[in-house]
């Protein structure tokens, strides 16, 4: 069968996110949802029918406290509390307004204020934040999720699941039995600080169970899969693909508290499958290949790894047994990587599978809910963002002579438009199309190739076009370069090409055991940036270099923010 012909995976038709939930702890009743640490510094497993009915109880509390309709900010480090705030929210027809907890205080007192929240639901790790914020604007209700007992000023998350069950046993059906209509809003979306000044995006019930569905058609997630959860649950890409396609499917889910225990974490519970931005990927696989070398055993490892691959084609498939001391460290169990939120290196890909652990990346924004483009299990290419989601259209806008122009698309998945902001949306969708501001290309495959966002370009004198996010990976590939951000400098009315570098001093360290200067660092640099322009045609070399002492400013999902780099 030719993989472009394999067929796509059974899933059952979903509307909204109640639905999903009631049907799978139903389904799943047994199964465990998630492993928590709440009330204890073991991890406590939760079953799907428990699940259930902390839902109906804090929904019904919800509604009890009049919020049925109105907007509930949720903040804090991933956990089970987060998640059960956010069912409880947009399952009982109010709207959740998920927020990052590493926001600037002004960043936060901003979005407070543009958006009319009526509760916040928070960690207690944020009371100090939350205080200061009350002080300065009124929110009618403050939920603290690790408060014992109600006080004067703030709820607790406890009480108020205890207040649901009474509720409930007293005959208060209003949260079960809400009717959910899936077109309607339920979820505002800060998008990521990609300018200055964050749009709000508006998705419904049937955006996100619309994008769940039809992932789930493309790669195969079932109720034996135990996911860990590392990336924040305020983005769409964890919380839709992260949180609730694991719910639809029946999953366990997981949450780090710190990537310093991730190796711990996946050997306690013996995880098979995660979400991750492409900087935790590599650092895993980083990590892999520094092991096998400090052991003497690359070449060992790489002969193995082509006879693994060459009897892979014919069906015998011995990679975890062959690499089963790097199989244990992650829990032995460790099947699926998804990588998403930036390109991730081809080489890392194809590395993590080498090894017997399969490794894809996908592409999506948060005005899609997030999915676009996802690369099958079955059919992949490492250097494309992947296939159109199932359902989904998705084409090149006046496409250049190399085929290159602005990605838009189509479909159930894309947003209700930016609150409040009609000018931005007519902008971003036209005649239902969604301009993402991504450019790229289809290959012959129907494959989307990313080649960088269109605000980034940067145009020469002589007309041509460089993508900075198609040379800064060159430039990163050096072990001497931490990072690095390429932009156009004006000088004396021209552009030139120019790269801030954030130098890997423990690298050079370790091979400058004796140090170097600041000049001779910048002669390193710069000798590592003419063996890149080596590789690129003359008009895309780098002619400037600027060193940089600390690292780039980045948004939850670790892309650096470029606006504020180079404004």
């Amino acid at each position: 069968m030719n993989k472009k012909d394999f067929p796509l995976y059974e899933v059952r038709p979903i509307n909204d996110i109640k639905q999903i939930v009631n049907e799978s702890c139903e389904l799943y009743k047994d199964n465990i949802a998630y492993y928590s640490k709440y009330k204890s510094d073991k991890l406590v497993p939760i079953k799907y029918s428990q699940l259930k009915e902390d839902m109906d109880a804090l929904g019904t509390a919800f509604h009890k406290l009049d919020l049925e309709g109105k907007k509930i900010a949720i903040i804090g480090e991933n956990r089970y509390e987060w998640g059960l705030s956010y069912l409880a929210t947009v399952n009982g027809n109010s709207i959740a307004v998920p927020l990052d907890k590493q926001l600037a205080f002004e960043e936060l007192l901003n979005s407070f204020n543009r958006v009319d929240i009526a509760a916040v639901v928070f960690s207690g790790k944020l009371l100090d934040t939350i205080e200061k914020l009350s002080n300065q604007i009124n929110i009618p209700l403050l939920i603290n999720m690790d408060l014992e007992n109600d006080n004067e000023k703030y709820l607790s998350f406890d009480k108020l699941l205890k207040m649901g069950r009474e509720e409930l046993k007293n005959g208060n059906t209003s949260f079960i039995n809400t009717v959910i209509d899936n077109k309607k809003l339920a979820v505002l979306l800060f998008t990521s600080g990609t300018s200055a000044q964050s749009k709000i995006v508006m998705l419904s019930h049937s955006n996100i169970a619309f994008n769940i569905q039809n992932q789930c058609t493309m790669v195969d997630i079932h109720d034996t899969d135990i996911f860990l959860s590392v990336l924040p649950l305020h983005h769409t890409y964890e919380c839709t693909c992260g949180f609730m396609t694991m719910i639809y499917r029946g999953c366990t889910v997981v949450y780090l508290d710190n990537l310093k225990h991730l190796q711990a974490t996946m050997k306690e519970t013996k995880v098979t499958c995660m979400l991750a931005v492409p900087a935790i990927l590599e650092f895993m696989y980083k990590q892999i290949r520094e092991g096998i070398k400090k052991q003497r055993k690359t070449k060992q490892v790489d002969l193995m790894i082509k006879v693994t691959n060459i009897l892979d084609k014919f069906g015998i498939h011995l990679k975890k047994k062959i690499f089963k001391q790097i199989h244990d460290q992650f829990g032995g169990n460790l099947r699926l990587l998804i990588a998403g939120a930036a390109a991730i290196k081809p080489e890392v890909s194809q590395g993590f599978r080498d090894l017997g652990i399969f490794a894809i990346q996908g592409y999506g924004l948060t005005e899609c809910a997030p999915i676009v483009t996802l690369n099958r299990d079955v059919w992949y290419k490492d250097e494309a963002a992947g296939l159109p989601l199932t359902n989904t259209e998705v084409k090149i806008a006046e496409p250049n002579a190399e085929g290159i122009g602005e990605i838009i698309t189509k479909g159930k998945h894309v947003m209700m438009g930016y609150y409040q902001d009609e000018k931005a949306t007519s902008e971003t969708i036209k005649d239902g199309w969604l301009y993402t501001g991504d450019l790229g290309f289809i290959d012959n495959d129907g494959f989307i190739h990313i080649t960088g966002r269109k605000k980034n370009v940067i145009v020469l004198n002589n007309g041509k076009n460089v993508y900075p996010e198609e040379i800064e990976p060159l430039i990163t590939e050096s072990e001497y370069i931490k990072e690095s951000l390429v932009y156009g400098k004006h000088v004396n009315n021209d552009i030139i090409l120019t790269v801030q570098v954030l130098p890997n001093k423990e690298y050079i360290e370790s091979m400058f055991p004796d140090g170097k200067s600041d000049d001779e660092i910048k002669s390193i640099i710069w000798d590592e940036i003419k063996k890149v322009n080596d590789r690129l045609v003359i008009y895309k070399h780098i002619k400037g270099v600027e060193i940089r002492d600390k690292e780039f400013e980045k948004t939850t999902t670790l892309k650096i923010k470029r606006y504020k780099e180079i404004q």
